[in-house]
């Protein structure tokens, strides 16, 4: 598959912040890729670099062969961008905002009123093209934001945030129009929806302190990271509970049963198994006579991925979060810990000494700061303010 986006050893740094630390990934014509990670991660950092709105620092990034920083007139034909916060002239009517930007991009008048008709029937907003940009509720201004980055027929679309404020209903349908386009359009979309991620990215990247931390589909990021999916059965299997897991760990496909316990008077099993197996267990069950409390296929969703990958660097979640329990419930059983800002006693409460304040260092742009001839480009130490004194 040819690569439409190619990085390689991307770095882009604001000062002494590393926001981007050699990242490198490829993306194939036709994909739909999920750019997912915190705030503050590196995700619109990369997604502008490649728009050619932000330089590298080091490394490269090329979209259909061309180099974003010495090509980057060529780029932009290729790619239409939706930022998260979308620009559109609110004192514009829909249509006239179009052919604004139609405009830009050099289109001749047949081709722009073919397009405009195209992309407005697409995002649904053909009865709004005489309405003023400013007067579309939030929803319809990110379909008009999403019609400009349709318009010149894109072959690469970069998507941030694409359904970042938006109702249940309304992220329903970009959601649906996102599957649309995946069939013309090599797609790379940013959200933290991780739902809507995975209904509609096959293949997700996930970016943590500004590297790579994971690329893959949702099955090859399970078996880098060895968790496991399963059948959960419980029922009544009669006295003889070694029996029905030799039964249950006989099925075809079944690499281990796991007996969890009795809950009631129903025994429950988790046989581990990369496919779905219940009408195997659910045949057993039926022949032995086993009266069924549940028989559920489970396997971690991309949400239990990302918290894995994001918040401990592959620490496991606690098996609680993995079996649907509440992410309150978890934190709950974490053992708490006193601050010793008190001595309790008889004795006069006292707080601890402050530490000294620590020098702050900032990059101060001021020339007649210290002289002229100071770099601007270092940084400068300057005193934490003193306290005041009481008189």
């Amino acid at each position: 598959m040819r690569a439409v986006i190619s990085v390689q050893q991307l770095t882009r740094t604001y000062g002494a912040h590393v926001a981007l630390d050699s990242v490198s990934f490829e993306i194939g014509k036709g994909e739909v890729v999920g750019f997912l990670g915190p705030n503050g991660a590196g995700k619109t950092t990369t997604l502008r670099i490649l728009a050619g709105y932000l330089p590298p620092t080091s490394g490269t990034a090329r979209v259909a062969g061309f180099d974003v920083v010495r090509d980057s007139i060529e780029v932009r034909q290729r790619i239409g961008y939706l930022p998260e916060s979308v620009p559109l002239y609110r004192e514009l009517r829909v249509e006239e905002m179009l052919r604004f930007h139609a405009r830009l991009h050099g289109m001749d008048r047949a081709r722009t009123e073919r397009r405009i008709g195209a992309v407005l029937e697409q995002v649904q907003l053909t009865e709004r093209r005489r309405d003023l940009v400013g007067n579309l509720s939030r929803g319809l201004r990110q379909r008009a934001g999403l019609a400009t980055a349709l318009l010149p027929e894109p072959e690469v679309l970069i998507l941030d945030e694409p359904t970042s404020g938006l109702d249940p209903i309304q992220r329903i349908e970009v959601r649906s129009l996102l599957q649309q386009l995946a069939s013309h359009h090599t797609v790379i979309v940013s959200s933290h929806i991780l739902p809507e991620i995975e209904a509609v990215c096959p293949r997700v990247i996930i970016v943590t302190k500004g590297r790579i931390a994971a690329d893959g589909t949702r099955e090859q990021l399970l078996k880098q990271l060895g968790d496991r999916s399963y059948v959960r059965l419980e029922a009544v299997v009669g006295p003889d509970v070694a029996k029905a897991k030799a039964l249950l760990g006989s099925i075809a496909g079944v690499s281990e049963v796991l007996d969890k316990g009795r809950l009631g008077i129903h025994q429950c099993f988790d046989l581990v198994c990369s496919t779905d197996l219940r009408e195997d267990a659910g045949a057993i069950a039926a022949a032995r006579g086993w009266a069924l409390r549940e028989l559920s296929w489970r396997t971690p969703s991309l949400e239990q991925i990302f918290a894995r990958i994001a918040l401990g660097d592959g620490e496991a979640l606690p098996s609680s979060a993995l079996d649907g329990a509440q992410p309150a419930q978890a934190a709950s059983a974490a053992p708490v810990e006193l601050s010793p800002l008190v001595t309790l006693g008889p004795t006069t409460p006292t707080m601890p000494a402050k530490p000294p304040a620590p020098t702050k260092i900032v990059y101060n742009l001021n020339p007649f700061d210290a002289g002229a001839g100071r770099d601007l480009g270092k940084p400068k130490a300057v005193d934490a303010p003193k306290p005041p004194t009481n008189p």
